[in-house]
């Protein structure tokens, strides 16, 4: 199925990751009542390898609760159980078999991507690993070739033997790919930062964002996680913050929230939900309106 249109609005394109519990469509009323006009979602338990089948009243109520919020576009997001790098051959089929589902359920629910971490290699070394992850994509693509959910890999943050680290690394699995057109990529701040990537500055921000067109090609660039970073530049940490409080601080937002080649790509929160019992998703989603208010000109 594709996916449904979208209503216009000059608000930035800014969501978070929302529970499904009790049903898909639940994650949608969560959005709505932070007032997100995008949503990140996983499809499935996060935690299981078994997927519970999509009800027709469920799906019906997710097609009907987007059609009514206009929430879109609607990011889904693999199980973190999913290694399509692993040397272990029976890891390695079930990954790639729960990948393909979830990409199925993508194509039911309509929804525009699906975030995926490349996998890990577990020592194999980089070769072998980028190889697997390719190999994966090119039977679940080729299983579903009238699904035009595109995969967007995302950069990790290098920790152990991770695979999408660099940008390269990125483009070194895009490249062997058959269907590249529904392959995109997913950058997460922390992530990016904690593998050595600055975007702190000015300066700093636009040498990353050129090095990233240079390696892979801003048009790949699908979706945004919104995440300050525990853990120091090259850290490889993988520790999410709230916005502006971590080490990447203010000013990296405020350059993402006012670049204008990324105004409609989907901006997507993964920062804790709660501080001392307090609601956080909209204490982080303000602190990106305010940055994504242009100055009044003079």
């Amino acid at each position: 199925m594709s996916p449904l249109p979208r209503k216009k609005s000059h608000a930035p394109l800014i969501g978070a990751h929302m529970s499904i519990a009790g049903g898909v469509f639940n994650a949608i009323l969560h959005a709505e009542q932070a007032d997100c006009r995008t949503v990140q979602l996983f499809n499935k338990s996060s935690n299981q390898w078994a997927a519970k089948p999509l009800a027709r009243e469920e799906i019906d109520r997710f097609h009907a609760e987007l059609e009514r919020t206009g929430i879109r576009p609607c990011v889904s997001h693999t199980s973190y159980l999913i290694n399509c790098g692993s040397p272990d051959d029976t890891l390695y089929e079930k990954s790639t078999a729960a990948l393909g589902v979830e990409y199925e359920r993508c194509g039911v629910l309509a929804l525009e991507y699906l975030v995926l971490h490349p996998g890990s290699h577990v020592g194999t070394g980089l070769e072998q690993g980028i190889a697997r992850i390719a190999g994966a994509l090119n039977r679940v693509l080729g299983s579903a070739p009238e699904c035009s959910t595109v995969i967007c890999l995302e950069a990790v943050s290098g920790a152990g033997s991770s695979i999408g680290r660099t940008f390269e690394e990125l483009q070194a699995i895009i490249a062997r790919v058959e269907d590249d057109s529904r392959i995109g990529v997913c950058l997460d701040t922390c992530h990016i930062f904690a593998a050595g990537y600055d975007i702190r500055s000015k300066a700093a921000y636009q040498a990353t964002m050129t090095a990233f067109d240079r390696a892979v090609g801003l048009s790949r660039l699908k979706v945004w996680h919104c995440n300050d970073s525990v853990g120091a530049l090259g850290s490889h940490r993988d520790r999410h913050e709230h916005l502006g409080r971590g080490q990447i601080g203010r000013e990296a937002f405020g350059l993402l929230m006012q670049d204008d080649r990324f105004r409609e790509v989907p901006k997507i929160l993964e920062t804790p939900k709660e501080e001392g019992g307090k609601q956080m998703d909209p204490v982080n989603l303000a602190f990106l309106r305010r940055l994504a208010r242009r100055p009044a000109k003079k």
